[in-house]
């Protein structure tokens, strides 16, 4: 399990959730979880993206439960990873047909650690409360967590239709944003309500807002956080691609997290056909770790490159160690206690690379344009040695990993 540090008690306190044998909420770091993109139905392609996902470090996963054949599928894959040694819980994504899905498959809805029910497509009307209160009841019957996600992308059209009615009648009517807005809060703090009085306890229920705007999910998640103590899911729901769906994911969940908002959180990106899911789970981790909430593996710091640095070699160290550490740290997290601490300085000239290093757990600077042919090498700030010539790379990964053996053994 990641490290949480001192940053985790400016979290605003909500219930704890217990999903299997991960805590959301209470006192439990940060979650960060993901979800698969493969057919349920086809359990080896599913079982193999979620171990996978669980190897990167998420520690919940979504599947998708839409069909009959995915619902049948459940069991079979929850045993199969069981059978690996991966033991990640595994949330039920429903949605129109939930309650049929659950009814005709009990061991699906065994299988499963928690159902995702989002109250704007279980149904319309008067049917719609009669298959949200039927989830809810079989969420009580096999003791499961449910997470309500209400996403302004299926928004309680009946819901909103009553909010706009309302507005229509006031004597100065908000804009269309802000009753979306309404109506997402009501949404999702009347579905918990609705839950609860069913029977479902508090602690089985974790709320979400998912907007794709990073300032009205902030706004969002400001307000939830006010006025419920459900522990919260963020993430910013069809976030993009590449850099856009990674700094806006960032830039929205940032605040909300230096604020003590959420609890879990999931960076929805849009994958490039074959790019393998994981990427979104690292960042996730690396978000949850550049603001000091949790660590999950040792951090290189490596500077930008500039005119004194015209050789490309401290770049290809740097990505080399940090693939290194990324590559090891499975192994390395049972072993070593505490190494997903550790900071590693690759630098690339004289003017900044000596401190930086000193700065590090271990670092190196290595020469910049016109500098000797050397690259001294500084442990918890002391230089233990200098190295040079054609094996650098190969001798300070040695270092790296005997720092760590001695440090964390």
């Amino acid at each position: 399990m990641a490290q949480a540090n001192n940053h985790s008690s400016l979290r605003k306190r909500t219930v704890a959730v217990k999903i299997g044998d991960v805590v959301v909420g209470g006192d439990a770091p940060v979650v960060v979880q993901s979800m698969t993109n493969t057919d349920t139905a086809d359990v080896v392609r599913t079982v193999k993206q979620v171990a996978e996902l669980a190897k990167a470090g998420s520690e919940l996963v979504r599947i998708t439960v839409n069909t009959m054949e995915a619902a049948e599928a459940v069991a079979e894959i929850r045993q199969r990873l069981d059978k690996i040694g991966c033991d990640v819980p595994l949330i039920g994504d429903f949605h129109f047909n939930g309650h049929k899905l659950l009814s005709a498959v009990p061991e699906c809805a065994k299988a499963l650690a928690k159902y995702r029910i989002n109250p704007g497509n279980v149904g319309k009307g008067k049917r719609g409360d009669e298959q949200f209160a039927q989830m809810i009841e079989f969420a009580m019957k096999y003791d499961k967590a449910v997470r309500i996600g209400v996403n302004w992308g299926s928004l309680d059209q009946k819901l909103m239709a009553r909010m706009l009615d309302e507005n229509s009648q006031l004597e100065n009517p908000k804009e269309l944003d802000e009753v979306q807005h309404d109506a997402l809060i009501e949404s999702a703090l009347g579905s918990a309500k609705k839950a609860e009085e069913i029977g479902l306890p508090k602690n089985k229920i974790i709320i979400s807002c998912k907007l794709s705007s990073a300032q009205a999910l902030i706004k969002a998640y400001e307000e939830l956080s006010e006025k419920c103590d459900y522990p919260l899911h963020l993430g910013l729901t069809e976030a993009g691609m590449g850099s856009k769906g990674i700094v806006a994911s960032t830039a929205a969940l940032s605040i909300l997290l230096q604020q003590g908002i959420g609890d879990t959180i999931r960076i929805s990106l849009t994958p490039k056909p074959g790019e393998a899911r994981e990427t979104e789970v690292l960042v996730g981790q690396q978000i949850l770790q550049s603001l000091g909430l949790r660590s999950f593996t040792p951090q290189v710091v490596a500077c930008p490159g500039c005119g004194r640095t015209t050789s490309d070699y401290f770049q290809h160290l740097a990505q080399d160690i940090q693939g290194y550490l990324v590559e090891k740290m499975p192994t390395w997290r049972d072993k070593y206690s505490g190494v997903e601490e550790m900071s590693v300085a690759v630098m690339g000239c004289v003017v900044n690379g000596p401190g930086e290093s000193k700065q590090a757990n271990i670092g190196i600077s290595l020469p910049g344009s016109g500098e000797k042919p050397v690259a001294p090498v500084y442990e918890d700030g002391e230089k233990t040695v200098t190295l040079k010539g054609d094996h650098i790379a190969e001798e300070f990964q040695q270092i790296v990993e005997r720092y760590i053996e001695t440090h964390y053994g």
